[in-house]
């Protein structure tokens, strides 16, 4: 008799950070029939693997204050549990994971009112809002820094990091760098994340020739909406919005300069690239600054306020890594030192305890 597949719902939406690491462990969970739970318009719609069955419901975060739209969201959060619920039931789901964000509630309040196990995974050194009331709802709690579980005293957390993709992982990935970059040159990559960052674009744009001079190349992923991403012409520019062999170039790159989303940390800690980081201003309770301190706690990285960061201040802060290659050196073991690349098997291996037990 042949048995039948373990069937995971798998809520992850919105940003390349809350995607990623789901499909990273799904990757690991290749026994088990797995769907999605999304949000239309959303990063998943572009980025979950045609395998997976993409399921959509329409609910939205809460905005501060309380007021007539936060009655329309409420309207939206129970009408999106009664939707999951019916799925759930239909589909003979044995279990859900999540990584967080709006999308977990009606997932993980839906499963939990059926009996079903939830594993929820956090990403960032500070748990959001919604982790912090749904965790303890929650079969299991999986923790992408150790320094997450100080803020969820009422839950039992297991420290699994956060997965990256297969390709991240690779030694050999480098070879498939197709960018036209000679062999011996330092390359500044700067990125913002899945979502670009435009005050970090600019910062660059105004910096970039003291780089030139000094002989290194900028690969520069603008993101899509920058109105000034043409601007700058040099043959040792490469502007793009966005690249997808990141692994690869993470691992060519001497240095990044970027935000400090979890995902994107976790894959420069694979890759051991060094980085300055420059925390979204405006990311809840700010949780991207005490993501960076987890890297320069290590020497893994050099924060800065995008607030007090000048063009003077970041040029010469660059110019002096780029001086210094056994800084960089350091840095890059630094940050080597604190990834845990078997993440994906270790979140994997979570799951099927908590939903097969």
């Amino acid at each position: 008799m042949v048995e039948t597949p373990i069937r995971l719902l798998i809520a992850a939406s919105g940003t390349g950070g809350h995607v990623f690491p789901a499909i990273a462990l799904a990757e690991h969970l290749r026994d088990y029939q797995i769907e999605w739970l999304g949000v239309p318009n959303r990063l998943e719609t572009q980025l979950v693997p045609k395998q997976y069955r993409l399921n959509t419901i329409g609910v939205e975060g809460f905005q501060q204050g309380f007021g007539i739209s936060s009655l329309r969201v409420l309207g939206k959060l129970i009408g999106s549990i009664l939707e999951v619920r019916k799925l759930l039931r239909q589909g003979n789901f044995q279990g859900v994971f999540t990584t967080g964000g709006y999308i977990a509630g009606p997932a993980v309040i839906a499963a939990r009112s059926l009996g079903l196990p939830v594993i929820l995974h956090e990403a960032n050194a500070l748990p959001g809002k919604v982790t912090r009331f749904l965790g303890p709802w929650c079969s299991a709690v999986a923790v992408g820094f150790e320094v997450a579980s100080e803020h969820l005293p009422r839950v039992k957390t297991i420290y699994t990091s956060t997965p990256v993709r297969s390709q991240f992982l690779s030694e050999e990935i480098e070879a498939s760098l197709d960018l036209p970059i000679p062999k011996d040159v330092p390359v500044i990559v700067v990125f913002g994340g899945s979502q670009g960052a435009v005050a970090i674009n600019k910062l660059v744009r105004q910096s970039a020739n003291a780089w030139f001079d000094a002989g290194a190349w900028v690969v520069h992923l603008t993101g899509d909406n920058d109105p000034e991403a043409e601007t700058l012409k040099h043959p040792q520019y490469i502007s793009l919005p966005f690249y997808d062999n990141m692994a690869a170039l993470l691992r060519r790159a001497n240095l990044a300069i970027t935000r400090s989303g979890a995902g994107s940390l976790t894959e420069m800690a694979v890759c051991g690239t060094p980085a300055i980081l420059i925390p979204y201003p405006f990311a809840a309770e700010d949780h991207q600054t005490y993501n960076a301190k987890v890297f320069t706690s290590v020497g893994a990285a050099s924060l800065f306020k995008q607030s007090e960061l000048t063009v003077q201040v970041l040029q010469s802060q660059v110019l002096k890594l780029l001086q210094h290659p056994e800084e960089l050196r350091k840095m890059r073991e630094a940050a080597k030192a604190i990834a845990v690349p078997d993440s994906a098997e270790k979140l994997a291996k979570l799951v099927r305890e908590v939903v097969e037990m």
